[in-house]
């Protein structure tokens, strides 16, 4: 309960930092697409400069403000220090968070999407690796659980950077500082290379474009974190099975919130191209994919909800209670499944402002309004959060489909034109 409880804002920090991932994402790989090879080497440079700095920011409010915001979660008394200590601890990774997901943004940018996967995948492991070392062995509980999360996202970061410094040649990109913001110089061969800085026109793009994808997903984690804090109200039981449960959707959702960022990546590459006709095999082959992902998930939800909600809990009652949180999430899985692809072409094509829509809608109109009205109006209790939360998908599914089919974005400008 402390470590769900205790990462809750460190994740929303780390949904915002994967708003400006795909940022970057979108960007460099309409450039890409463009074959805009100089913007892509200032693009880098501004990225990894801006993001390794926000990320700074965030570990100081996060420290600072710490008891506060575990105070506004409604954290039981039972496991307030195993919380702080866990946020401590985690804020400390945001700069390996923030870091790793800019390396990744530029790769996947670029049609490297296949790194990544392998960066994530050791971090994985890693991580494991170092949980059983420090819980099991070392027994050092809701810290030891924190020490392996940083320092397994400390791995990622570190051969993610040093996989983009190997390709330094190919990307232009310089890891090294210049005495002032602004362009990268030419090298002795002539060759333009990009440094650790900011260039104001490629900042401008990323925050127009990154702000309201980040602030969809703050609007998506916060108002998670809100329904988490009532359904605490409801006892340590109910806390315990939104937050394991939480838990496996995330999980169970990998691959389709991958699928999204897939697609933006391929489709943005494809309109910097002028490509159209590819866009559309790109999402309806992403939707064949995203259906056959939902229906696996759907399907263990009905087989095997009590032995997957064991894996992370061994209490009867928690388990009890996630049969129905499973058999609920089935909603979550349709939804997500079949709002990728669609939600990939307005992130691809750069509607910074749609996607602030659909923030706003599956944020705090859907979710907390679907959540509040189930529970206190239909009188659902604890349930009506559940269902919101699996609800909260349903419009903005509706408006990026509508948007898709409409056809709008092949007469949207390129961001590097606007």
């Amino acid at each position: 309960m402390g470590v769900s409880t205790g990462g809750e804002i460190v994740s929303l920090l780390t949904f915002i930092s994967n708003g400006f991932q795909s940022a970057v994402q979108v960007y460099i790989a309409q450039l890409a697409g463009k074959k805009e090879h100089e913007k892509i080497r200032d693009t880098i440079g501004t990225a990894m400069t801006f993001l390794l700095l926000t990320s700074g920011v965030f570990t100081l409010l996060a420290l600072v403000f710490c008891r506060d915001l575990l105070g506004l979660l409604n954290t039981p008394p039972e496991a307030w220090e195993q919380a702080y200590g866990y946020m401590v601890i985690t804020a400390l990774g945001l700069p390996f968070i923030f870091g790793y997901n800019a390396v990744c943004g530029i790769l996947c940018g670029m049609g490297e999407s296949k790194r990544p996967l392998e960066f994530i995948t050791v971090a994985a492991v890693s991580n494991i690796a170092l949980d059983i070392l420090f819980v099991a062995v070392l027994k050092q509980g809701a810290a030891g659980t924190a020490w392996a999360t940083v320092i397994a996202q400390g791995f990622a970061f570190l051969v993610s950077l040093l996989f983009l410094y190997r390709k330094r040649e190919q990307m232009g990109f310089a890891p090294c500082a210049r005495q002032t913001f602004g362009c990268g110089g030419a090298s002795p061969a002539g060759r333009m290379q990009v440094y650790f800085g900011i260039q104001r026109q490629h900042l401008k793009v990323l925050l127009k474009l990154g702000i309201p994808l980040a602030i969809q997903s703050a609007f998506i984690h916060v108002s998670q974190i809100y329904c988490a804090a009532r359904v605490n109200e409801y006892g340590l039981v109910l806390s315990a099975v939104n937050s394991v449960g939480n838990r496996i959707v995330r999980l169970a959702n990998i691959l389709t919130t991958s699928m999204n960022a897939g697609t933006s990546a391929m489709i943005g590459q494809s309109l910097g191209a002028g490509k159209h006709d590819r866009v559309k095999r790109i999402v309806y082959t992403a939707l064949f994919v995203g259906a056959a992902i939902g229906f696996v998930n759907t399907l263990m939800a009905i087989l095997i909800p009590e032995q997957i909600f064991a894996i992370f809990s061994s209490d009867p009652e928690v388990i009890r209670y996630g049969v129905t949180y499973m058999r609920i999430s089935i909603i979550t899985f349709i939804l997500s499944s079949i709002y990728g692809p669609f939600g990939g072409v307005v992130t691809g094509s750069g509607y910074s402002r749609l996607n602030f829509i659909i923030g706003m809608l599956d944020g705090v109109i859907l979710r907390i309004g679907i959540s509040l009205f189930l529970a206190d109006i239909a009188g659902m209790g604890v349930y009506g959060y559940f269902y919101g939360n699996a609800l909260a998908r349903l419009a903005p599914l509706c408006i990026a489909s509508a948007y898709f089919f409409s056809g709008k974005w092949k007469t949207r400008k390129l961001l590097s034109e606007r």
